[in-house]
């Protein structure tokens, strides 16, 4: 009897309605974002369609949805024009030959090798990434024209005509580089806005941090992070010698 009567009071009716009142079907937008990439839709579209079938779910009105899909429109009209400019310059330069010099020039260079290139620039893109620089490097201003293509012509030094699926190994290893360089790299920047966010998110909870202290912190992961991936850089050396070199005994033969 006392169990019950101790159930019975804790029982809150308040507590129970809340939970009942819980809408759950905007959670229906992390299904349309899953299924929209997944079927390898336009991540533009999937990503409005996404906002509109949650706002929806919420129970906004379409003309509240449209208003703020247009406002934000509105404040970041400009972003395009600053993706889009860097674009137009690196096609330009493509087309006058970047690539094909940037080969050329490497291809000079009789000790470097795919994985001693890349080792280098893991270095370069950590260490600016750890001052702020991040924009230095990337996927479509460096990778794409400049470190790839590099890293193909000092292998085609060495080994002569690659097979596709090396060009591609090769690619994909220079995008690795790239992101492994700014990811442990942009951690050590002070003004760096995930230190920021932390800062801010431990002082609400009442702990007092410097952002100096987390970006001292993240020294040890960012050099961790570094010798690991050089590793994979020198096997990778070691790799493309055994491949190719079997490759070649067996044309040979």
């Amino acid at each position: 009897m006392g169990a019950a009567k101790q159930g019975l009071a804790s029982f809150d009716p308040i507590k129970e309605d809340m939970i009942h009142d819980v809408n759950l079907w905007p959670l229906i937008g992390v299904a349309v974002i899953v299924a929209g990439f997944v079927l390898r839709f336009n991540p533009m579209l999937v990503v409005i369609a996404t906002a509109v079938a949650t706002a929806l779910a919420a129970g906004f009105e379409p003309g509240k949805v449209l208003a703020s899909i247009g406002t934000g429109f509105i404040k970041t009209r400009n972003l395009p024009l600053i993706i889009l400019l860097p674009l137009g310059v690196i096609g330009l330069l493509e087309r006058h030959g970047l690539r094909q010099h940037a080969q050329a020039w490497i291809a000079g260079i009789k000790s470097a090798t795919a994985g001693r290139l890349l080792l280098v620039y893991l270095a370069a893109r950590q260490l600016t990434a750890a001052m702020g620089l991040t924009s230095l490097g990337g996927h479509p201003q460096m990778v794409r024209p400049l470190l790839a293509p590099m890293v193909e012509g000092t292998a085609e030094t060495r080994y002569g005509r690659l097979p596709e699926r090396i060009r591609y190994k090769l690619r994909a290893y220079a995008a690795a580089t790239d992101n492994v360089g700014l990811f442990f790299g942009e951690d050590i920047f002070v003004a760096f806005g995930a230190i920021v966010l932390m800062t801010t998110f431990l002082s609400e909870a009442g702990i007092s941090v410097e952002p100096l202290h987390i970006a001292l912190w993240g020294i040890p992961t960012a050099i961790v992070a570094f010798l690991i991936h050089a590793w994979r850089l020198i096997r990778l050396d070691q790799a493309l010698n055994r491949e190719l070199a079997a490759a070649e005994d067996g044309a040979a033969q």
